[in-house]
This record gives C-alpha cells, sequence and structure tokens, in this order.
C-alpha cells in the first residue's frame, strides 16, 4: 500500500519504519495536511493524519479525487475529520483506540500535582531570585474528593494513581461502571460530582453531547474554589466561562492540556509570529493556569503503540479487510473477522 503520512514529528519516523518493516511505501512529510500539500497524496492509497491536520469536506474531496481510499488518524479522537462525509464519499477512516493510558493518566496527576503544590509560582519567582516562601503554601491530595468525569483508560489510570495518594475518588460515566470499587471509587452523578469535588478531570470524546459541556451553568454547581482539569478535548470547556469563573474565584486552579481554539496552534512553533490570541494570551498569562500544549499522549511508550497500530490498520486494510476496533467510518463495516489487537 503506498501512503504518505502529513504533520509527521521527529520523534515519530524511527518508530513508524521500525513498526511498518517495509510492508507499505510510506512517504514520511512534516508539512500539515492543506489544500496546498494535498498533492502529495496523488497516487497514494491512504493518508496518515495527525490532529493538527484538519479534515474537512473541502479536503475530503479533494483526497478522494487525488485516489485516496483511506484515511488513518494518528491519535484516539476524530473531531478533526468530517466523518459523515468521509461516509458518503465511501472514504475508510481508522483511528487508534487505545494507547498507554497511563500516559495521559500520569499528566493529569502532574497537572494536580504541579497546581496543589504551586510549582509554576514557585519557578517564577526563582527565575527572579525570589525564594520567600509566602506565595506557595500548597494542599495535598491526601482527602480531597476528585471527580473523573469518563472513567474510560485513561480515566481509570488516572484513579489509581489518585487512590494511592489517599483521595476519595468519585467517578461519572454515561456508562455504568462496575469496576469503580477496585480503586475505592464511586460512581455519582454528574451534578453530585460538581457539587462534592475538591478536584476535577475531564477524559472524555469531543461530541456534541460533551461540547462545552463545562460551562457557566455547570459551573454554577460546582464547589467554589475548585481546580478543574482537562486532557481530553479543548471544546470540552466554554473557555470564556471557565476563565471569567477563575478572575470570580468560582474555579480556583486550572490545569489543561488542550485549549478550545487549539487548531493551527498547537503542535507548532510560533515564536517568529507570536499568535494573536487574546484569551490564550490570558491563560498562558495567569499563574493559577497550567496549560501544556496537548503533550499528554507523548511518551516513547505511547508513541510506538500509535506506531503500530497505524501499520496494523494499512496492514488489514491492504487484506481487503475492515480497521475492526479501529474502524470509525460512521456506519458498521461488515466483516466476520473484524477484530484487532
Amino acid at each position: 500500500m503506498k501512503a504518505v503520512a502529513y504533520s509527521i514529528k521527529n520523534c515519530e519516523k524511527e518508530l513508524l519504519i521500525k513498526a511498518n518493516q517495509k510492508k507499505h511505501d510510506i512517504t514520511l512529510i512534516s508539512n500539515r495536511l492543506t489544500t496546498d500539500t494535498a498533492a502529495y497524496a496523488d497516487g497514494k492509497d491512504a493518508v496518515l493524519v495527525f490532529p493538527g491536520d484538519s479534515l474537512p469536506a473541502s479536503i475530503l474531496q479533494e483526497l478522494k479525487r487525488r485516489g485516496v481510499k483511506y484515511i488513518a488518524t494518528r491519535s484516539t479522537g476524530t473531531d478533526h475529520i468530517d466523518l459523515p462525509e468521509a461516509v458518503r464519499l465511501g472514504l475508510k477512516i481508522a483511528n487508534v483506540p487505545s494507547y498507554s493510558p497511563e500516559s495521559v493518566g500520569e499528566h493529569a496527576i502532574t497537572l494536580i500535582l504541579a497546581l496543589s503544590r504551586n510549582i509554576l509560582v514557585s519557578q517564577n519567582q526563582m527565575h527572579d531570585h525570589d525564594f520567600s516562601l509566602n506565595n506557595l503554601v500548597g494542599n495535598t491530595i491526601k482527602g480531597k474528593t476528585v471527580g473523573i468525569v469518563g472513567f474510560g483508560g485513561t480515566g481509570k489510570a488516572l484513579g489509581k494513581i489518585l487512590s494511592g495518594f489517599g483521595a476519595k475518588i468519585l467517578v461519572n460515566d454515561i456508562e455504568e461502571k462496575n469496576d469503580c470499587g477496585t480503586i475505592g471509587a464511586t460512581q455519582v452523578s454528574l451534578d453530585e460530582l460538581y457539587s462534592r469535588c475538591d478536584i476535577i478531570s475531564y477524559h472524555i470524546p469531543l461530541n456534541e453531547n460533551t461540547h462545552h459541556l463545562v460551562d457557566a451553568d455547570g459551573i454554577k454547581k460546582m464547589k467554589d474554589g475548585v481546580m478543574l482539569i482537562n486532557v481530553s478535548r479543548g471544546a470540552v470547556f466554554n473557555t470564556q466561562d471557565v476563565y471569567e469563573a477563575l478572575l470570580t474565584g468560582k474555579i480556583g486552579k486550572i490545569g489543561m492540556d488542550v485549549y478550545e481554539f487549539e487548531q493551527n496552534v498547537f503542535f507548532f512553533n510560533h515564536r517568529k509570529k507570536p499568535i494573536q490570541d487574546s484569551l490564550l494570551q490570558s491563560l498562558i498569562q495567569n499563574q493559577r493556569i497550567l496549560l501544556t500544549p496537548h503533550q499528554a499522549f507523548l511518551t516513547e511508550e505511547a508513541l510506538k503503540i500509535i506506531a503500530e497500530k497505524t501499520i496494523s490498520s494499512m496492514d488489514l486494510w491492504e487484506a481487503g479487510r475492515c480497521a475492526g476496533n479501529a474502524c470509525c467510518c460512521g456506519k458498521a463495516c461488515i466483516e466476520n473477522n473484524l477484530a484487532i489487537a
């Protein structure tokens, strides 16, 4: 199978080459997929994309015109792809259903710990040779009530870590979770979780039900001074509402690995041309906010799995099969043997 992989980072190259084992003819380029770079897909069977690549209907139509039949995103989320249009065009789409949930769970606890112990404030003071302690009094996680919204792989990974810290854990999920008790967690309604939790961490996909799940109305139901953590997708937060609640003190601190308007911003170096986004600048400059550039997934362990599962989807496609668990075409792909690891 011939493919072009867009938005390739240096840390991915060797892992993809090793996972491929010369089975497929893959061209690796650092360019984002845009109207101008779609020509690189000429004559290719597949394109391999990244969350920083935007695939609206116009791009999908262009890829289809150039002969592309398959699109594999090197991510779990597919909100950067117009799936209904892909289905209409007959394009097959695959994602990476899961990869190292510990990577994202550990990043969430990193944000929680750094905010709880005022590490960002401390580091900034140190740069100014200010070694005083008055602004650095923090809090322990032990004894705090922590809410996990979305108890899938990454939510469970965070829950296991929190149990070791002695936190009381509440869980909210759209499905009944029978394994909460294994870490001493209790499943509750979202309203109850909001009213009881000192810290709330979000581990959910972005869809029509979760878009702006955290807005002014939801924030009113939360405890005063709550800490919010988002390692899922930026638009789960109504960022303006969240920021205004921080300014009033309703929200105490915020840790985000994602940003609602990160498209064309995150994953790229803008030093020579700073981003003109006043809200983003406000978030970065506020010492009660810790913002990282969508790096929760970025571990060697996760990158290895992402590379292997991306190649696995290509293997299945070349064999005339559905990508199985990785299939996210938006409609059922009927085959007797769909499952992949």
